[in-house]
């Protein structure tokens, strides 16, 4: 194994248990509020809101200072203080203190997965890259995957305290791993740009494909319980679980075939599953529609990317991926703060807006993709440097 493959199996461990520690809060935060706090289906989108709000400030900064000061020093950081988070979870202070929780769960993730985003963009061969940046985005999905399960588990066992105590172990194992890598590249001269050009059109539609994913997390199990159907809690599992095997054996076809027509494929399943689960009449249709939805929204983000990536001058590399994913966390927000009001008056209707949503990406994606300078096409599609994969 290669020094950079090394290093890139290293951050990917650290991304991976951090973001299990983050997943494994996902299936009892809706019955925390709703059957704890006294809280409303509202109150459940606020609080994944939270963290949604935070990430969108502080991500291009994040990339910025990764650039600056090395992936290497911002993991660590954003690691250290996921630990905090958990601690946090434990404090008695009601509905209020969630809220602030999640507002410090924001800068954890901000400062973690962004400061690995251009890392792993530093250390990936060029002719590798699409494939490189979408196992990167494996890491913080298989957590997901990993993470829900975990954290129903825990509770059934332990109810939430023990819940609460794996979301402070894990990242502690992140902070161990990550103490053991050497310091990631940096970048003498650092654009000041926020939100490059380059990052606009893809991060729209990123977003747009997030806002359904959003609905999913804070809305899926609550929807399938008020028609009675059980195992609503598993469902984000199932979605982790088709996005990151589609990922694994699709993987190569945003650098074959190109950035669009994945696109296009992406955003059509990832509707067509939306409406699957908002007007299921049992378990098995709602599972199928979310194994659609996440066989569809995995290629969205190594597609979307590339193209970012294939755009912006290396100065502004960090805060267009930054960018990128504050575009997703605006919609992911909006996700649970538009989600709850309709869902309050009818779950369906949640679901049917977010495959609407989704399906703003087929407008956005050609846009995107016809905006690439002509020498750097090439490099979106996977060709140019074509040395030894390694």
């Amino acid at each position: 194994m290669t020094t950079w493959a090394r290093t890139f199996a290293g951050l990917v461990a650290a991304l991976f248990v951090t973001f299990t520690a983050f997943g494994a809060a996902v299936p009892v935060i809706p019955r925390l509020v709703t059957e704890e706090l006294g809280g409303t289906p509202f109150a459940v989108g606020a609080a994944f809101t939270a963290t949604a709000a935070v990430t969108l400030a502080l991500r291009p900064y994040g990339g910025q200072l990764a650039q600056r000061f090395g992936g290497r020093r911002l993991m660590l950081a954003g690691s250290a203080l996921a630990a905090v988070v958990g601690a946090l979870y434990a404090l008695p202070w009601g509905l209020p203190g969630l809220i602030t929780t999640r507002l410090v769960m924001g800068v954890a993730e901000a400062l973690l997965f962004t400061a690995g985003s251009v890392w792993t963009v530093q250390l990936a061969p060029e002719n590798r890259r699409g494939q490189i940046v979408g196992w990167y985005g494996l890491a913080m999905w298989g957590g997901f995957m990993a993470g829900p399960a975990l954290g129903e588990a825990l509770y059934r066992l332990g109810s939430y305290p023990a819940v609460w105590a794996a979301a402070v172990v894990l990242p502690l194992v992140a902070v161990a791993v990550l103490s053991l890598l050497p310091s990631g590249a940096r970048l003498p001269v650092v654009s000041r740009k926020l939100i490059p050009g380059a990052a606009v059109l893809p991060g729209l539609a990123l977003g747009m494909g997030a806002f359904g994913y959003g609905v999913l997390v804070g809305f899926g199990a609550l929807a399938l319980a008020s028609r009675g159907i059980s195992n609503g809690p598993v469902l984000l599992s199932v979605f982790s679980a088709a996005y990151i095997t589609t990922r694994l054996v699709a993987g190569r076809l945003p650098d074959r075939l190109g950035p669009m027509p994945v696109i296009v494929a992406s955003s059509l399943a990832e509707a067509a599953g939306l409406a699957m689960i908002g007007f299921a009449p049992g378990w098995w249709v709602a599972a199928a529609g979310a194994v659609l939805s996440g066989a569809g929204f995995t290629l969205l983000y190594p597609s979307l990317a590339m193209i970012t990536i294939s755009r912006a001058p290396e100065a502004e590399r960090g805060a267009a991926l930054g960018a990128l994913s504050s575009l997703y966390d605006i919609f992911f927000g909006l996700a649970g703060l538009v989600g709850g009001v309709v869902a309050d008056i009818s779950y369906p209707g949640t679901f049917a807006l977010a495959a609407a949503v989704v399906l703003g990406s087929l407008a956005l994606g050609p846009l995107a993709t016809r905006q690439i300078p002509t020498r750097q096409a090439g490099v979106a599609r996977g060709e140019g440097d074509q040395r030894p994969s390694g």
